[in-house]
């Protein structure tokens, strides 16, 4: 596990040139290293992946998936593997992440991470769709929790239960984002420190961080703004709970200038370090 990777960013098409042009000319970005959206770099050639291959030339990389569908019932695409193999293996990523969802069904795409129902059948078709995944790749992966907006009337266990089983059961990993499950506790009526102060210290990975929107009575995870105060506070609780961990920034919609994401990271890393030197408020607690 990559824990001296440190805080970094999401790497997004609007900050290409500011990177580039930043290691180019040796100027200090701020930022400990990036995290490229595994899909947007699966085709071999062309701008993407040359940029990518630049930038992994001074950053360590993560690549962080959205449509593994690891909770589908459709078969694993032996094509998107083999694609997301070939990538792993060219750039040699700290990390490789992606959802604890699914996105496809029958054949047809969604183009959004929808929730798991948490059952016993669930969870061991899950895991055996993960021993998989992990076989073809030759690593663990980390699966990263959601935002939901619903809730299945025949579940037996919470999520943050869920999640536990499955790195039992599998050894892979959790990437936390407490941005997801702060708008996923506010959405169904739970305390979101429950569900940090449940997942199994070794087995968490990454953090992730970033900004949401309220819309009537839903918060929805949307990426379009800086971190609340609230999340920045479960974040802290993370980190003395399990200690610090790898941390990106994502920010998607308005994406605004590199120096103002590269700002929110430094605050992550200075809320993390602060934490680090205080104990968490649950007695015994790993971290």
């Amino acid at each position: 596990m990559r824990r001296e990777l440190g805080h970094g960013i999401g790497l997004r098409t609007a900050h290409y040139r500011a990177l580039t042009e930043a290691v180019k000319s040796a100027r200090p970005t701020g930022l400990d290293w990036l995290e490229a959206i595994s899909e947007n770099y699966l085709a071999p050639g062309g701008a993407p992946r040359a940029t990518l291959r630049s930038l992994r030339e001074h950053f360590p990389i993560a690549l962080h998936g959205v449509s593994l569908s690891i909770g589908s019932t459709d078969p694993l695409d032996p094509r998107y593997l083999a694609e997301l193999a070939e990538l792993t293996h060219e750039l040699e990523p700290a990390l490789v992440t992606d959802h604890l969802c699914w996105t496809s069904v029958g054949g047809h795409h969604t183009h959004d991470l929808l929730p798991l129902p948490f059952t016993d059948e669930a969870l061991a078709h899950v895991a055996e769709r993960v021993e998989r995944v992990q076989e073809r790749l030759g690593r663990p992966i980390a699966l990263e929790n959601v935002s939901s907006y619903l809730r299945y009337r025949h579940a037996t266990m919470s999520e943050w239960e869920f999640l536990a089983a499955l790195t039992r059961r599998t050894s892979c990993l959790v990437l936390l984002d407490l941005n997801n499950v702060f708008v996923s506790a506010h959405n169904h009526g739970f305390d979101p420190e429950t569900y940090v102060r449940a997942l199994p210290s070794d087995a968490v990975a990454q953090y992730h961080l970033a900004g949401h929107t309220r819309h009537d009575a839903l918060l929805l995870d949307t990426h379009d703004g800086p971190v609340c105060d609230e999340v920045w506070s479960l974040y802290a609780e993370a980190v003395r709970l399990h200690g610090a961990r790898p941390t990106i920034v994502e920010w998607d919609e308005q994406v605004p200038e590199l120096a103002d994401v590269v700002a929110e990271s430094a605050r992550a890393a200075h809320v993390a370090a602060r934490a680090s030197a205080r104990p968490s408020r649950v007695a015994g607690a790993d971290g």
